[in-house]
């Protein structure tokens, strides 16, 4: 898809408010992927993602018309997004929520011996790379919801701290002092356990078998290896503004991005070939 500068998708929002239907898919496919990518870290699941970014996209879609275009418009859509995510409450961890305690107790004590083969033919090699990425993902529930989502913001997607400030309303020096802080919680637990990452024991390849029987891991639904990532280069295009977040450079690997699903695609059409063109002109998001 082509990309376009920051003046062309402002150009392309005064269109589409005016009634231009192809200029909202335009200013919507901007952005999709990167509310869905932060659904997914943000709710820990392919389906809560799917489900949340389409509410967000639909707010983005119907509020467009408020955007003032006093900042970037990819910094009012995170906004909107992660207010939205922050109290999400019906993805399946705001119902089991998860703790560093917990999950370090399972990686320590979980039964991961003695147990069947039930890969059902798939390649060992993939569902480790299966596993991992979930792993990684669904670890970012032991964090609260804004400290997932600034670790999310400044780690992922590498947002400016002074916009990131903007975002949950704190200074750019508060802002990059908690991201710190939430990085080094990552970090550490990473060390202690994860032997992907870090120092410790835990090898995804060993927990194949114990993740497929407790329904962590289907050998039949493969969402992560599956699904399209979004190359970083991508990323940095979005944003314009960068600096650095603190002075460890500690590089998150599992931090990858992941492009729409088909139903998320398939939802913004139905939304533009049926809804009237009015929707976007309501008042505040």
């Amino acid at each position: 898809m082509k990309k376009f500068t920051n003046e062309e998708i402002m150009d392309c929002i005064d269109k589409a408010v005016a009634g231009d239907k192809k200029a909202l898919e335009t200013v919507v496919l901007s952005v999709q992927d990167l509310v869905f990518s932060l659904s997914l870290r943000m709710l820990g699941t392919f389906p809560d993602a799917e489900d949340a970014a389409q509410d967000i996209l639909l707010k983005v879609m119907t509020h467009l018309s408020s955007f003032q275009k006093e900042s970037l418009f990819s910094t009012w859509v995170f906004r909107i997004a992660t207010n939205y995510l922050k109290n999400y409450k019906k993805h399946m961890f705001a119902h089991h929520p998860l703790s560093f305690t917990f999950y370090g107790d399972d990686i320590r004590n979980g039964k991961i011996h003695d147990i069947p083969d039930l890969t059902q033919d798939v390649e060992k090699d993939l569902l480790a790379e299966e596993l991992k990425l979930s792993c990684t993902n669904v670890m970012l529930q032991c964090l609260d919801a804004e400290s997932r989502c600034i670790f999310i913001l400044g780690t992922m997607f590498r947002i400016d701290s002074r916009i990131a400030g903007e975002i949950f309303a704190m200074s750019p020096e508060a802002y990059r002092q908690r991201l710190s802080r939430i990085r080094k919680k990552m970090s550490d637990f990473l060390k202690e356990y994860c032997g992907e990452y870090g120092c410790g024991t835990c090898r995804c390849r060993n927990r194949i078998p114990y993740a497929i029987q407790s329904h962590r891991l289907n050998p039949k639904q493969l969402d992560y290896t599956a699904a399209d990532q979004i190359p970083i280069q991508t990323m940095l295009e979005v944003k314009r503004a960068m600096e650095e977040i603190d002075e460890v450079s500690q590089q998150f690997s599992f931090c990858k991005l992941y492009g729409s699903p088909e139903r998320t695609r398939q939802f913004v059409q139905k939304f533009l070939n049926s809804a009237p063109l009015s929707t976007v002109k309501t008042t505040e998001a």
